[in-house]
């Protein structure tokens, strides 16, 4: 398999292997589990660069954004939605701003790292005082806790298209089915990602004529994750989704400390 006459990027048989493995990985956090994403963003970026692999992975996103969308359109929440929206967009102003001063892979992947453990956090506490039958206290009906997530979300997924660990961790709180998890952060994401286009090209200068040939090639295999996400949530129960979405979004934000 060689696309180098197209793209212009020359890979060897490992790097093509962990850009399928990949690309596979970014169509099933869309119609699957979302927060798998998270354990294939690092890879592209330990091939093509911090910086670089957003601008590469962003199209590839926002690709199958589309299919989710129509997949699962009739399942969002879309008050879910429009509270988190405001918020993303000042995390995107926050990223940009963080931008200036670091610099370095490491420490925008520790800062995303400590976003989805702070959120982690924060949904175990609200799920204790839900269990006191506190409801006054409830975290997932306040204010803060989509400003909290929306801003987290937002500035993770503007430096590093990470924030499929942290829409999770929101998404759980509110306890969704999980149609309406993959419905709702299927519209979230569409809305981000499309909103991120014109910051990358215009501030970040990160996506090219070039990359958008090598993500053309490579939109097949975006399409097989797809399919397998489809595939996974029909043969899954609502219990081993939840454990399922849990376990990935922990061992997601531990890889990011790596």
């Amino acid at each position: 398999m060689d696309f180098s006459g197209l793209i212009s990027y020359q890979f060897t048989p490992w790097q093509w292997a962990v850009i399928i493995f990949s690309c596979i990985c970014f169509g099933m956090s869309k119609t699957g589990i979302n927060g798998i994403s998270a354990v294939a963003v690092p890879l592209f970026a330990l091939i093509f660069g911090a910086k670089e692999s957003t601008g590469i992975v962003l199209p590839l996103l926002c690709f199958a954004d589309l299919f989710a969308v129509v997949y699962y359109r009739r399942h969002a929440e879309w008050k879910y939605v429009i509270r988190l929206v405001p918020w993303a967009l000042a995390g995107f102003v926050l990223a940009l701003w963080v931008d200036s001063f670091i610099s370095s892979n490491r420490g925008f992947k520790i800062l995303i790292g400590i976003c989805v453990l702070a959120g982690l956090g924060v949904m175990i506490w609200s799920d204790i005082v839900k269990s006191r039958k506190k409801g006054n206290l409830e975290a997932p009906a306040a204010w803060w806790f989509a400003a909290l997530f929306g801003i987290m979300g937002g500035f993770s997924t503007m430096i590093g298209n990470a924030a499929g660990p942290i829409m999770s961790i929101f998404l759980l709180s509110m306890r969704l089915p999980k149609t309406g998890f993959i419905g709702t952060a299927a519209w979230f994401f569409l809305i981000i990602n499309y909103l991120k286009i014109p910051l990358q090209l215009f501030f970040w200068h990160n996506i090219t004529v070039k990359t958008l040939a090598f993500d053309l090639a490579v939109t097949p295999f975006i399409l097989v994750g797809i399919w397998l996400g489809i595939l996974f949530v029909k043969k899954v129960s609502e219990s081993q989704y939840r454990i399922a979405v849990y376990a990935l979004t922990i061992a997601s934000a531990l890889l990011l400390f790596l």
